[in-house]
């Protein structure tokens, strides 16, 4: 019985693809310069930061929090062009789903 419920609780657990991607040195340029600007906003700083820690390192992933910042990010009319990129740049390295997963 025991047994059973461990199986079961593995086969339940949603396992994300891991995403290789790395932030390239002219983006992590711009997401210091987003990180350093005194206008800019708490998203585009997360989403900056994000992709700054992931210069170099293939093992780290975007947050689900950082990933939501990125897209706020993206969506804002506001946002300079420098930070859009590093936005977009850590939404690329969000883990990726399953088929099907939402």
């Amino acid at each position: 019985m025991i047994e059973l419920q461990i199986k079961k609780s593995q086969d339940q657990r949603i396992m994300a693809k891991k995403n290789s991607k790395v932030t390239s040195k002219p983006v992590a340029k711009k997401a210091s310069k987003t990180l350093s600007s005194g206008s800019t906003g708490k998203a585009s700083k997360s989403a900056a930061g994000s992709a700054l820690s992931q210069t170099g390192a293939p093992k780290r992933q975007t947050s689900q929090k950082a990933a939501s910042a990125a897209s706020k990010t993206l969506t804002d009319g506001r946002t300079s062009k420098a930070s859009k990129s590093a936005a977009a740049s850590a939404l690329a390295q969000t883990p990726s789903k399953k088929k099907g997963e939402k």
